[in-house]
C-alpha cells in the first residue's frame, strides 16, 4: 500500500475505498427515520482554493507537479490528484531542481520557502489567506518583541508553519492542561495566536486559563479560528441535539474532521463516527437510530457525502432534511501564477470554486 505524507511525525497508509459485501438494511426502528444535514459542511473557500490550483497547475505545467505534504488532509483528494500526475513529498529536497512545487494549503515556514528557491523551484503558493493572516500576525508581534503563545497540535503543519515566521518567540500549547507547564519568558509584552482548524470551546478555554497565569496576556486583533471551523462546528452542534447517530465525513488526519466527531458527542449525539467513505458505515450503527445527522470536514468533497446519503437511502433514511446554520459564499482568489490561461487571458475559475449541488437538493 501506498502512504502519503500526514504532515506529522509518520506516514499515512491510504485507504483503498472498502467494498461493502451488502447494501445497508432497512431495519424498523421506533419512529419515523431521517437524516438531518448539517449545513455548512464540506470544502471552504481555502480548500477548494488549493485543490483547484494543483488541478490548474498540472492543466497547465503537466505531469508532474510536486505537493509539499498533503495538500489538504483528505486521503481522497490527495489520492485523486495523485492519479491526476501531482506528486506528494515530504520535503522540498526531493523535488527535482527547476520543477514546479505547490505548497499546500496549511501553509509553510520562511525556511521552507528559501529551500524552495535554493533548488531553483517554481514554487506556487497555496497557503489558505486565513493561515497566511497568522503568519504576518507572527511576523508582526515578533518584530514589535512580542512573545507569542500559539495554541495548536504539535506536529502539525500549520503550527509548523507558524511557529517558522517567529521561532525564538514562539512557545506552543496544545491544550489546557499544558498552560501551568509552558515555560514563558518574563516579559510583559505577551500574546496568543492560534490554529485555525482548532476547536473554538477548546481554544477559548486554554485562552482563559492562559490568562489567569498571565494577567497581562494580549488578544489578537481578530479570531484566528477560521469561520469555516467555527461555522461546521456550530452545524454539527445542531443537528446533534436531535440526533441518534452522527456521521462525519473526513480522513484521520483532519483535526477539524476529528473535531467534528467530538463536538457531535459533548452536544448530544447518542454515537458519532468518522468514515472517509459511505462503505465504511456500520450496520450495527444504525441499531435503533432513527435520527441520522451527517456532516463532513472543511477539506471534504461533496461527492464524499452524496455517497454517504445515498447509501442511507438503502437502509431506509430517504428523508432528507438540510439544516442550515449559516451561508457561506466566501470565495479567493487562486496564486498569481494560475488566474491566466497560458494566453495570458483572465481564467473563468480565477477564483477558484465550483458547484457542489447534490442530486437530492434538485428534486
Amino acid at each position: 500500500m501506498s502512504t502519503i505524507s500526514n504532515g506529522s511525525l509518520h506516514l499515512l497508509a491510504v485507504p483503498p475505498v472498502p467494498e461493502r459485501r451488502e447494501r445497508l438494511r432497512d431495519e424498523p426502528v421506533a419512529g419515523d427515520k431521517r437524516v438531518l444535514l448539517a449545513a455548512p459542511r464540506g470544502y471552504c473557500a481555502g480548500v477548494d482554493r488549493a485543490v483547484v490550483a494543483v488541478e490548474k497547475a498540472l492543466e497547465r505545467y503537466g505531469s508532474p507537479v510536486y505537493v509539499r505534504k498533503q495538500i489538504v488532509h483528505n486521503v481522497h483528494v490527495v489520492s485523486t490528484l495523485e492519479k491526476k500526475g501531482a506528486i506528494f513529498v515530504d520535503e522540498v529536497g526531493e523535488v527535482p531542481r527547476g520543477s514546479h512545487l505547490v505548497f499546500s494549503a496549511h501553509g509553510v515556514s520562511p525556511a521552507v520557502v528559501q529551500g524552495a528557491a535554493d533548488r531553483d523551484l517554481q514554487a506556487i503558493d497555496a497557503t489558505c489567506p486565513l493561515v497566511t493572516k497568522v503568519h504576518r500576525e507572527a511576523t508582526r508581534f515578533s518584530r514589535d518583541d512580542f512573545h507569542i503563545l500559539l495554541i495548536g497540535h504539535e506536529g502539525h503543519e500549520e503550527v509548523e508553519g507558524t511557529m517558522g515566521h517567529a521561532p525564538e518567540r514562539t512557545t506552543l500549547v496544545n491544550s489546557p492542561d499544558d498552560v501551568d507547564t509552558i515555560d514563558v519568558p518574563e516579559t510583559e509584552r505577551l500574546v496568543w495566536l492560534s490554529q485555525t482548524t482548532l476547536s473554538v470551546d477548546e481554544t477559548m478555554e486554554t485562552v482563559r486559563r492562559l490568562r489567569e497565569r498571565f494577567p497581562h496576556l494580549q488578544d489578537p486583533p481578530s479570531d484566528d479560528i477560521c469561520y469555516a471551523t467555527q461555522n461546521r462546528q456550530v452545524a454539527v452542534r445542531k443537528i446533534a441535539e436531535g440526533a441518534d447517530l452522527v456521521i462525519v465525513v473526513g480522513s484521520a488526519n483532519s483535526s477539524n474532521s476529528v473535531r467534528l466527531v467530538e463536538v457531535a458527542l459533548e452536544y448530544g449525539a447518542k454515537a458519532a463516527y468518522r468514515v472517509d467513505y459511505a462503505s465504511e458505515i456500520r450496520q450495527e450503527w444504525l441499531d435503533g437510530a432513527s435520527t441520522v445527522g451527517v456532516t463532513s470536514g472543511a477539506s471534504v468533497p461533496e461527492v464524499l457525502v452524496q455517497q454517504v446519503i445515498d447509501d442511507l437511502a438503502d437502509a431506509g433514511y430517504g428523508d432528507v432534511k438540510q439544516v442550515v446554520t449559516a451561508e457561506e459564499d466566501l470565495m479567493f482568489s487562486l496564486p498569481k501564477e494560475l488566474r491566466r490561461d497560458l494566453n495570458g487571458n483572465q481564467d473563468s475559475r480565477g477564483l477558484g470554486g465550483r458547484t457542489r449541488k447534490l442530486d437530492w437538493q434538485t428534486q
